[in-house]
């Protein structure tokens, strides 16, 4: 992938050894392999980039998800007989986010996420519009990347119930934007170069803090306290420059959530596990020597994932967010 410039002029006298030499010697503005495809790593696993201290940048990001899904509960009808109701779901959702990034030092980045979510429920015939979950997290790079040798980075989370609480609704009537509950979180990224691929992978936890102070009907009882359950992920995949302008990336998301705990007025009860289990992937286009925009598609493996996601992201330029 080493792009060389060949300077080919014609010249009324013969050219001389120091005029080839210059002709055939590498410029500061042409392609280099290692540098473009860090460039193409960074664009398509935004979770991975590290800016140098000053740095900002800000992301763009349209996502749509779509989940069907048949939900079961069981209604009290009197005299402690439940009856079991099932009822279909087809959510499609559409999420506008803006990313922002910091290099606090050349080694640790602070970034902040803010989505605005628009839901639509085609069974039930239910929409919603509301700011989501905002989400806070810091990157921090212990070790200088040698080469040829695994780059590791850890991170930490901080998810805030900034979204309509599905604790604070009608769930008959309403649909919510956000967890409802705060998360933190931690874990590892792993990456490795080599030349043209870059391998990638990452194990974190998440710990969900309980809901309290609940008032809510549900199934004929009344809910007042709700532990989601923690949650263990794991990623793995790889980035791919086809060429200094197209690149691709290809990854394998699992995240595990431990039984959620359910407290009523009069009695309380387990939930189910959940195990979302995602591929993704994206085609990243060099729209200008230094803007990547990248598409990606992918779809859920097992019952608890979206059935379908798409969304692309590109870098905003905005005058004065660049360090100077």
């Amino acid at each position: 992938m080493l792009a060389l410039t060949v300077a080919q002029s014609l010249w009324a006298a013969e050219p001389s050894v120091e005029d080839a030499r210059e002709a055939l010697s590498k410029k500061e503005d042409d392609a280099d392999s290692a540098k473009a495809l860090e460039q193409v790593f960074q664009a398509a696993e935004k979770s991975y980039t590290l800016l140098k201290k000053g740095e900002r940048t800000l992301t763009y990001g349209f996502d749509y998800s779509l989940v069907r899904d048949t939900q079961i509960q069981s209604v009290r009808t009197g005299n402690n007989v439940f009856s079991v109701l099932a009822q279909s779901e087809a959510q499609h959702t559409f999420t506008n986010s803006f990313t922002f990034d910091y290099g606090v030092w050349d080694n640790l980045t602070f970034s902040m996420r803010l989505p605005f979510i628009a839901k639509y429920d085609t069974e039930r015939d239910l929409n919603a519009y509301s700011l989501g979950d905002l989400s806070a997290s810091l990157r921090w790079q212990p070790w200088a990347s040698v080469r040829g040798k695994p780059v590791t980075t850890l991170y930490a989370t901080l998810g805030l119930p900034t979204g309509t609480s599905p604790y604070d609704i009608n769930s008959d009537k309403d649909l919510s934007t956000g967890s409802g509950y705060y998360s933190i979180g931690g874990g590892a990224n792993l990456s490795y170069v080599i030349d043209p691929v870059v391998l990638f992978g990452s194990l974190g936890y998440t710990y969900n803090v309980p809901v309290t102070d609940i008032n809510q009907a549900r199934g004929g009882r009344k809910l007042e306290k709700v532990d989601p359950g923690s949650t263990l992920s794991f990623s793995m995949g790889f980035a791919y420059a086809l060429s200094y302008d197209v690149s691709l990336s290809t990854s394998y998301q699992m995240a595990q959530t431990f039984k959620p705990t359910y407290t009523f007025a009069d009695t309380s009860f387990e939930g189910t596990e959940q195990t979302s289990s995602i591929m993704n992937f994206s085609l990243g286009l060099r729209t200008s020597p230094d803007y990547i925009v990248n598409i990606n598609a992918g779809f859920g493996m097992t019952e608890d994932s979206p059935d379908v996601l798409l969304g692309v992201s590109m870098p905003l330029d905005i005058k004065g967010l660049k360090a100077q």
